[in-house]
């Protein structure tokens, strides 16, 4: 078994010129970007090789080129440097005045529900503290939560959540929404089951989506496929789809009415119990939060509290 990499033996400077020799397909034109003699360059490729034990550059007449490991190299490079200018960053916003930060990752829903109203009364409360917001699939904001990236996440129920503590926050009703066009809607339907839409094609979000998991999964308990013709990332191109009749979709009414009135879609109830599906709150149950995060914590489960139809 190959011994772990010394991380004092890999330096920042080190680093920088790796990935500034791999953009340019040249030692001596990286060299040149990081103002390093190209002695002084080669050596530290050559020590970079050594430490991780593998070749990560290809030398040619023509210049260089990455290996497969020396991508490797290169992503986790990046990674650091984003993380370095995140955590210079959040040391600066110290010497500004603030004196707390809080990474909130969320899903389209919640972020088109109740979250903006929440933060913007938080921030009021407690100007001094900074909270980054991002959007991002359920999925991904699980494993943020589990890598230390997010400090809170706020997502839908049925993604695995091994590992994080959560309450609910929250609630969405799903709906079956279709152009007025759609046999759907002409046959006067106020309430459908599930299992008399999978004659018809689907919009949905694409592949991770915490919502496109869920109707996967009852559509095969079901013994049926969901026939989607469309894949896309945000609600407002499935109402687009949709409208251009290229299939129904599935969605939160409460995300998504704004979209529905505007594009003159119609919104039919489903009968099945899971159209009823709770938010999340989690944060990582193996690690202490911060002082920041746990008040924006204790704010969020004191005022967004769900409410079930």
């Amino acid at each position: 078994m190959r011994n772990p990499i010394n991380p004092s033996r890999i330096d920042f400077v080190t680093l920088k010129l790796f990935c500034a020799v791999a953009k340019a397909q040249s030692i001596t034109k990286g060299a040149q970007k990081c103002s390093l003699a190209l002695s002084a360059a080669s050596r530290r490729m050559s020590e970079l090789e050594e430490t991780v034990g593998l070749v990560l550059l290809e030398r040619s007449a023509k210049g260089v080129t990455l290996t497969q490991a020396g991508h490797t190299v290169m992503q986790h490079a990046l990674r650091l440097f984003q993380g370095f200018e995140q955590f210079s960053n959040e040391i600066g916003d110290y010497s500004k005045g603030i004196k707390g930060h809080v990474r909130l990752w969320a899903n389209m829903s919640a972020l088109s529900e109740f979250l903006p109203s929440a933060l913007a009364s938080f921030l009021k409360l407690h100007p001094q503290i900074q909270v980054e917001v991002e959007e991002q699939l359920s999925s991904d904001i699980v494993k943020a939560l589990v890598d230390g990236i997010a400090d809170i996440g706020v997502f839908a129920e049925g993604t695995p959540v091994t590992g994080l503590d959560t309450i609910v926050i929250g609630v969405d009703e799903l709906v079956i929404a279709c152009s007025k066009d759609h046999p759907l809607h002409k046959n006067k339907n106020k309430i459908v089951s599930f299992k008399d839409c999978l004659q018809y094609d689907f919009v949905g979000l694409n592949r991770g989506s915490a919502l496109l998991e869920l109707t996967s999964r009852h559509a095969e308990k079901l013994g049926e496929r969901m026939r989607l013709r469309i894949q896309v990332r945000s609600y407002d191109a499935m109402c687009k789809m949709i409208s251009a009749n290229l299939g129904i979709g599935v969605m939160p009414i409460q995300a998504c009415s704004a979209q529905l009135q505007a594009m003159d879609l119609a919104a039919i109830k489903i009968k099945d119990s899971w159209s009823v599906r709770n938010l999340l709150l989690a944060t990582n149950a193996g690690s202490a939060l911060s002082p920041s995060s746990a008040l924006l914590v204790e704010f969020l489960n004191e005022n967004c509290q769900p409410k079930r139809k």
